[in-house]
């Protein structure tokens, strides 16, 4: 019975010792869903009411009230921090942002440049004498 309890003992050392620096609570995800719902009813407000004085404008905002939501969720629904896994999981992250910045604007730059460079240029007076 001995070996039982020292067996027990080490398992419940090994699980004590959690350093993530964050322990889920009702609280926190009350906390994270209240801000979700601001963050989501602030730029649907934007838009609908038609707040700011130009579309490019509001899309800039919108993206910015976005990029905070993404941040919100990452915090406080999957517990994201630098202590988590000895931030492993945050190197993996800003890693994983690198690679989509880099992809994004990869492609906006092939698509800018193949659409200046293989659209045909329509002359008009070339057209306008045909006959």
């Amino acid at each position: 019975m001995s070996e039982h309890h020292i067996a027990s003992d080490d398992h419940s050392d090994h699980h004590s010792d959690d350093d993530s620096g964050y322990h889920a609570s009702v609280k926190g995800y009350l906390t994270g869903f209240c801000l979700s719902v601001v963050l989501t009813a602030i730029p649907f407000w934007l838009v609908m009411a038609k707040v700011l004085p130009s579309s490019g404008i509001t899309a800039l905002v919108v993206l910015g009230f976005a990029a905070l939501q993404i941040v919100v969720h990452m915090v406080y629904f999957l517990h994201m921090n630098t202590r988590v896994e000895g931030g492993w999981s945050m190197l993996a992250l800003l890693f994983t942002g690198v690679l989509v910045l880099i992809m994004l604007s990869g492609s906006i730059w092939v698509m800018y440049h193949l659409n200046t460079n293989m659209m045909p240029v329509h002359d008009m007076t070339e057209m306008r004498n045909m006959p």
